[in-house]
């Protein structure tokens, strides 16, 4: 009970810890886009681009003696640093009791496969959970498939799951979802 009460009020700390990464990592990438002259790709004179979309699915929250389940919505973008690396952020909003909002980042590794139309993915990160009583603090992991539908642009299968450390307990959170991602040139 002490370390969730810990967790919980430490949240602060480590959601501006996490804010802090993305923005720098954020800014990093913006600088190496700058360097690019207009003839080239960003991805082709520094190996960093960036990819935007959307997400839309099934999220089930489980704890307290109960679960529940309903839709998750939201946008997302991600830094490209090269062909397996990524660094993300996500703002999902759900339809369940109370509409919990996650705010993510995570860090993702996309799998070398010998078909290119497809690109396997696991990743993981924290989000920073608003729902009634407080923002919390959670820990996803999860994995799925970019399935290319045109040039630049795919459609997701994924899977995120993880505990969500809330005052007096914890829920677990599962979310099935799938989208549009778009990797500008």
């Amino acid at each position: 009970m002490k370390l969730q009460s810990i967790i919980c009020r430490g949240g602060g700390f480590f959601a501006m810890v996490l804010i802090l990464f993305l923005s720098t990592s954020v800014i990093q990438a913006q600088s190496y886009s700058n360097n690019s002259t207009l003839s080239e790709s960003p991805a082709a004179s520094s190996g960093v681009n960036w990819l935007v979309g959307g997400r839309f699915g099934l999220s089930i929250g489980s704890g307290g003696g109960g679960s529940s389940a309903g839709l998750q919505i939201g946008p997302m973008a991600e830094v490209l640093f090269n062909k397996n690396t990524a660094l993300g952020s996500e703002l999902n909003i759900n339809t369940q009791g109370g509409t919990p909002v996650e705010w993510a980042v995570y860090f993702k590794y996309y799998f070398d496969t010998s078909n290119p139309s497809i690109k396997l993915y696991g990743d993981g990160g924290m989000g920073l959970w608003f729902i009634t009583g407080g923002p919390y603090i959670g820990l996803r992991f999860g994995g799925g498939a970019h399935f290319k539908v045109a040039n630049n642009l795919y459609i997701p299968a994924d899977l995120q799951l993880g505990p969500v450390f809330v005052t007096g307990g914890n829920f677990f959170y599962i979310a099935i979802t799938t989208g549009i991602r778009y990797e500008l040139p």
